[in-house]
């Protein structure tokens, strides 16, 4: 499972390269390094300014495999993200529940008002225990109960940018966003957002209150956004955050037909991943392979360019509870597509069709979701 065996096949580091001139292929980001180049700047909503690449902390209490990661060195990798250019961290209430948010609230205390954090509220969540109650919950009394709790778990007197994780088709949306636009003002977030949304939910949203950023699932492996989703952003200038933008792993190359998933490993119910499909969706690591060489640089690297290249208001924010791979993720940052580089690789692409459903039917039911018509 671990990507860094695809250097073996030869594929070298990018931020190896940058980081000394006689670097050669197979070079591994050792954890005491000097800092790579970091990401630049994008802007989400035109007005909150994030790194180019932000760090996803979602695996830190648990990982996919259902392993727990040592908290001193997830603290750890939070905090060498910070020293190397990354100023977007995002995590949200459910990720533990509740135990991410403290992680990345202890992480980051030293240098809070440095960077953005964004994090997410949605579910039905026991304020007090964390228990997950089943379903989702965005009444306006529990969106207040939840923003108390995650300031006090984040340390912080402000959230910079909170999502509703997903749409309650309960509650009108005209209510959520006036909640959400209410504790602006009070300053206790900043901007908000929208995650796994249906169009017309984010329009009436949008027309409450500004939406900063909608977070869903984008990369090589899935393109749905480009649909409806992206171009809603192009129109109503909302930023775009990419979640799961590595393909939970699979566009790294850490994924093939002989991978078998620890059972509670979502990955294992997700058809894109089933012994049927996953050597038919093969070819595109292998597109991702071959860029890589061209580009000296890994799989992922590539994935997070081509991320990056699609818009300038789109920010990915890959995952993870490994440092060498962090490191990686912003050497994605120097990585660079030229017009006619994105034209051919677009072109090689389009020769690939994806096979299987990104997530299990339960949950990809609660995306898209339109909230319910206000009275």
């Amino acid at each position: 499972m671990n990507r860094r065996n695809l250097l073996k096949s030869g594929l070298a580091i990018a931020g190896g390269a940058l980081l000394a001139s006689n670097a050669v292929a197979g070079t591994i980001i050792s954890e005491t390094d000097a800092p790579i180049v970091g990401p630049g700047k994008r802007k989400l909503g035109g007005k909150l300014e994030v790194s180019s690449i932000g760090l996803g902390v979602q695996n830190m209490s648990r990982t996919y495999q259902t392993t727990i990661p040592s908290r001193p060195q997830m603290i750890d990798i939070i905090r060498k993200a910070y020293d190397n250019g990354i100023t977007l961290f995002d995590t949200a209430e459910a990720y533990g529940p509740f135990e991410c948010e403290k992680i990345l609230g202890e992480a980051v205390s030293s240098f809070r008002n440095k960077i953005v954090i964004e994090t997410k509220f949605g579910w039905d969540i026991d304020p007090e225990t964390g228990r997950m109650r089943g379903g989702l919950n965005s009444k306006p009394d529990h969106i207040k109960t939840a923003i108390e709790g995650m300031l006090k778990r984040l340390r912080t007197d402000h959230i910079d940018l909170v999502y509703q994780h997903r749409v309650d088709p309960n509650v009108p949306i005209e209510d959520v966003a006036g909640t959400l636009k209410d504790l602006i003002q009070q300053g206790k977030i900043l901007h908000y957002g929208l995650s796994e949304p249906g169009p017309e939910t984010v329009r009436r949203a949008h027309a409450v209150h500004p939406v900063t950023a909608i977070q869903n699932e984008y990369s090589l492996l899935w393109r749905g956004p480009e649909q409806t989703i992206i171009p809603l952003c192009q129109e109503l200038g909302i930023g775009f955050v990419c979640w799961s933008p590595l393909g939970v792993g699979f566009l790294t190359g850490a994924i093939d037909g002989n991978t078998g998933f620890a059972p509670g490993d979502i990955r294992g119910m997700e058809t894109r991943f089933s012994r049927e499909n996953i050597g038919k969706n093969m070819p595109l690591v292998e597109l991702l392979k071959k860029w890589a060489m061209q580009k000296n640089a890994t799989p992922g690297q590539v994935s997070l360019a081509w991320l990056s290249a699609q818009k300038p208001w789109i920010v990915p924010i890959p995952g993870t509870t490994q440092m060498a791979h962090m490191l990686e993720n912003v050497g994605a940052a120097q990585i660079h597509f030229s017009n006619a580089e994105l034209t051919q690789f677009n072109t090689e692409l389009a020769a690939i069709k994806v096979e299987g459903e990104r997530l299990p039917p339960f949950v990809l039911a609660l995306s898209g979701v339109e909230a319910v018509a206000k009275k």
